[in-house]
């Protein structure tokens, strides 16, 4: 099930790729993230062509019937930053995004590092 967010007026269903889509933009303005590993073939097929894809290397679980969401991300970090500092704002920065732009409570976030590129 999507992110839902319940209202006076009716329901809003955010589906998991415009969370993943807000999560990854939120990821890439970390300093130290250089990339996003992807992980399905549909992630490898778009980036086999060229395209732009923002969700790529973000997973999003909904949990308590959509009102809050685990994020998985996979990225790729540049070689000679602290890791676990990069890690930390990527955290802080994702949390509060998701929270701030889509009203969903963020449970975890977690923060997989796949690669390091000079």
């Amino acid at each position: 099930m999507p992110g839902l967010i319940d209202t006076e007026l009716g329901q809003i269903i955010l589906s998991e790729d415009v969370i993943a889509t807000v999560a990854g933009y939120a990821a890439g303005d970390n300093f130290g993230i250089v990339g996003m590993s992807g992980k399905t073939a549909k992630d490898a097929l778009i980036q086999f062509v060229g395209g732009t894809n923002h969700k790529r290397g973000v997973k999003v679980t909904p949990i308590d019937n959509g009102s809050a969401v685990d994020i998985d991300m996979y990225v790729t970090v540049a070689y000679g930053v602290s890791i676990s500092a990069v890690g930390k704002n990527t955290v802080d920065n994702v949390r509060y995004r998701v929270e701030e732009m889509t009203g969903l409570k963020v449970n975890h976030v977690t923060v997989h590092v796949e690669d390091i590129r000079v």
